[in-house]
């Protein structure tokens, strides 16, 4: 079989808005940070998701080094998360000088396993970092418990888990801080761009300061002080407007885009689930104390080598297909810096995890046809 046109694994949807907002952006006159729109874009998930506040960041990645900073992360002290993640879940506390302890994935989900969590604690433990991978939420219950016991803080890496909750609690208004991603790849996007949550009221008005360089600049503007200065460290982490309208022209439409999504990823679920019973693959598992958000939709091979010519056929049939993270606790940057504990789940996942192309520019007769190709692999 030959697809008629190439399936892209991912393709930025537009819902039409986005050049308009940036325009009432820049005829505003503020197309810096923190203006209307980045307002509104806050008061969204406030309201949405009963989050208690809010600030938008350039990236994810900012705002994982904001938490670090509010954590009061110093050398020396250790933060658990898995090892089956992003670099910038690590990346954030390594460049405070903390010590990485990862965790290994269950045997059925590339999430980190909580049961393994409370031995790696120790007194250095500052942090712990779960990652809702796929949009499908850890075992929060079980990791705020380990946290009141231990004295420890929690930050979400909520990347890919806009609209996902855990027992009816929105992902991402658990832990004491959270952050979200809105890059391309992610079901709301702004190019780039993310999401600092804060629902531990200790750390609201600090993380103001440090979202604006360090300055009392956000009081000053609200009448709270007559002068703003310097009085904190800080750094430039808000985006700017044309950033934030992007993004609120996608927020308006959450609900369809969710919808969509949602049509792809139950497709590919009832399409492939006969491959699942021949026990030629793995299909996502949801956990009942999770809902899915539809961000990934992923099969888990037999081999390396069988991901490897699956990836193969499916290019050949015009359908990009990708495989995602490498283990951390392996990576060319850390593995001298780590102990010799191993991860076997993560490394599974390394080696046989393969995403397929879930975007809402897909068609009904696009996802049958990724359907298709990969079951005429094994015909």
């Amino acid at each position: 079989m030959t697809a008629n046109k190439f399936i892209d694994f991912n393709q930025p949807y537009l819902t039409g808005k986005e050049l308009e907002y940036i325009r009432q952006a820049v005829e505003l006159g503020h197309i810096s940070g923190n203006g209307p729109f980045t307002k509104r874009c806050q008061q969204f998930f406030e309201q949405q998701y009963q989050f208690k506040k809010c600030l938008l960041t350039s990236s994810c990645t900012d705002a994982l080094e904001m938490a670090a900073l509010l954590f009061d992360v110093q050398p020396g002290d250790e933060v658990i998360m898995p090892s089956y993640t992003f670099v910038s879940t690590a990346n954030a506390f390594v460049l405070r000088g903390a010590k990485i302890v990862f965790v290994d994935s269950k045997t059925d989900h590339p999430s980190m396993d909580e049961d393994q969590i409370e031995k790696l604690i120790t007194d250095k433990t500052k942090v712990i970092v779960p990652v809702h991978y796929a949009g499908l939420a850890c075992d929060m219950d079980r990791i705020m418990a380990l946290a009141t016991k231990y004295n420890l803080f929690v930050v979400e890496d909520a990347a890919q888990a806009i609209d996902g909750y855990y027992k009816g609690k929105p992902l991402g208004g658990i832990g004491h801080l959270a952050a979200f991603s809105f890059h391309e790849t992610k079901n709301i996007i702004s190019g780039e761009g993310g999401l600092l949550v804060i629902n531990d009221n200790r750390f609201k008005q600090r993380a103001e300061i440090i979202w604006e360089k360090g300055t009392n600049r956000a009081s000053f503007y609200r009448g709270e002080v007559d002068k703003y200065g310097w009085v904190d460290v800080g750094s430039s982490f808000l985006p700017s407007e044309l950033t934030a309208a992007f993004l609120w022209a996608q927020l308006e439409n959450l609900e369809t885009i969710q919808r969509k999504r949602g049509e792809i990823w139950n497709a590919y679920y009832a399409g492939l689930e006969q491959l699942e019973r021949k026990a030629l693959l793995l299909l996502p598992r949801v956990q009942h104390y999770s809902t899915n958000n539809f961000h990934i939709f992923y099969l888990v091979l037999k081999s390396l080598d069988e991901r490897t010519n699956l990836i193969a056929h499916l290019k050949k049939n015009n359908i990009s297909a990708v495989f995602h993270y490498l283990s951390l606790h392996k990576s060319l940057y850390y593995a001298d810096k780590y102990s010799s504990r191993e991860h076997p789940n993560a490394d599974l996942y390394s080696d046989r995890l393969l995403r397929l192309p879930l975007h809402c520019g897909l068609s009904a007769k696009n996802v049958q046809s990724v359907i298709d190709c990969i079951k005429s692999f094994w015909a």
